[in-house]
């Protein structure tokens, strides 16, 4: 008898109960991590909101609308005060590109949202989020989706990974 198949009998059981139970946990975060990436999107939505409302409020009171603002200032004599037309678009496509996630995000089957989460991922949003992750007990059917899902990679890859070519290497000899 071969010994790594030895060994892999002696443990099976309690591996796969390891499996399952760490596939659970991990994967049932995965709808909490987004759900807070979700609620931080929001935040820098609302503040890029905010400082796009304050540019349009100044080209209101000049009697222009906020593409002309940023026209006439990309021409302006000084370097400082041009340099700001690229800040006005900057912020106009800041608002575009974080409503643009947030819909996507929010609009999302929960078969499709981690496809869509990684499509539209801002990486420092998302670092953001994970140095204050708070995980949680999933109570939602999402959650629970994503527990069964985890369950199942994870035994997956263990039988298919590990358990099968020992098993074969070891009829082999």
């Amino acid at each position: 008898m071969n010994f790594g198949r030895a060994l892999l009998g002696l443990g099976d059981g309690f591996l796969d109960r390891v499996l399952c139970v760490i596939g659970t946990i991990v994967f049932s975060q995965i709808p909490e991590f987004m759900q807070q990436y979700l609620q931080r999107l929001g935040g820098h939505l609302d503040e890029a909101r905010r400082q796009l409302a304050q540019f349009t409020q100044v080209a209101t009171q000049s009697g222009l609308t906020l593409d002309r603002l940023i026209t006439q200032t990309s021409v302006n004599g000084d370097p400082a005060v041009a340099r700001l037309s690229s800040v006005m678009t900057e912020s106009v496509e800041r608002v575009t590109t974080l409503e643009s996630a947030q819909s996507a995000l929010l609009h999302a089957s929960v078969w499709s949202r981690p496809f869509v989460f990684l499509q539209h991922l801002d990486h420092s949003i998302a670092r953001a989020t994970w140095t204050v992750f708070k995980p949680a007990i999933p109570t939602t059917v999402e959650g629970l989706i994503y527990a069964g899902c985890g369950m199942l990679v994870l035994l997956g890859l263990y039988h298919v990974g590990l358990k099968y070519p020992v098993t074969v290497a070891s009829r082999s000899r």
